[in-house]
């Protein structure tokens, strides 16, 4: 419209309109965000650009990819107003980091696997880290805030990188044996505190194979079992439909020959 104001199509621009809804004449909602409230509208924004890169769906990352954005320079809008950093820090900085880090393009050091650059890579961050105070645990670093299932596999890598780690997969799938049967046992003991603490401990187990294997993250395949189970499912209730049936008359037998039907058209 007329009059409009207009803003650069990069990052200055977004932080310029960032700065203007924030200023004493801007949004009433954007000027009453702190860098708290903002931590659950980025994980739900981080949520929805996951959920578009499993889809392949490009119109939605780059959608999704804004939104991050915009959240992302809103906790730098809060610094700047707060006299801490500003946007210029936070590139100078990034940028500081992933050179140091990459030894083996921008300095001497050599790197030629992925598994050797992971290693070159905690050989600084070790050294970086050397000037700091020392930390009660290295599992200090761990974010509390990570889904349990993130959390599990970081609280495992880090001991891992100590030797605290399984030799083969067979002993960590034994373990999964062995909790399965304890939980069992709770289960017929009537014990519900025993047997909530045995599906924690199973669900940990679970983890540690998944990490173990270095292949998907958990995250990634419960994912995965998430989109199988309601493609399947909706294949049932599409089924059901189509004969005139409703979910709750069909009955578990009935939809049970549904799931397998799915299953073998996968």
């Amino acid at each position: 419209m007329a009059g409009a104001e207009k803003f650069s199509s990069d990052a200055d621009g977004l932080m310029a309109v960032l700065r203007r809804l924030r200023g004493p004449d801007g949004c009433p909602w954007d000027k009453a965000q702190t860098r708290h409230t903002l931590t659950a509208h980025l994980a739900g924004e981080c949520a929805e650009l996951i959920d578009a890169v499993d889809r392949e769906d490009a119109a939605g990352i780059c959608d999704e990819t804004g939104d991050v954005l915009m959240n992302l320079f809103l906790q730098i809008a809060i610094a700047e107003e707060k006299g801490e950093f500003t946007l210029s820090d936070v590139w100078q900085n990034e940028i500081s980091k992933m050179v140091r880090r990459h030894a083996h393009i921008f300095g001497e050091e050599k790197a030629e696997t992925p598994g050797e650059v992971t290693a070159l890579w905690e050989k600084i961050k070790a050294q970086e880290r050397a000037g700091k105070p020392q930390k009660e645990s290295i599992l200090d670093d761990v974010p509390h805030y990570l889904s349990p299932l993130s959390r599990a596999e970081k609280l495992q890598k880090k001991a891992a990188k100590v030797g605290f780690d399984w030799q083969r997969e067979k002993d960590i799938l034994a373990k999964i044996r062995e909790e399965v049967d304890e939980l069992e046992e709770a289960m017929d003991s009537g014990n519900v505190s025993a047997v909530e603490d045995e599906l924690g401990d199973l669900l940990f187990a679970a983890v540690n194979l998944i990490r173990f294997r270095k292949g998907q993250d958990s995250e990634a395949l419960l994912r995965q079992a998430c989109r199988k189970f309601e493609n399947r499912f909706r294949f049932i209730e599409k089924s059901l439909k189509a004969e005139g049936v409703s979910l709750e008359s069909a009955g578990i037998e009935r939809m049970e020959t549904l799931w397998q039907a799915a299953k073998k058209g996968e």
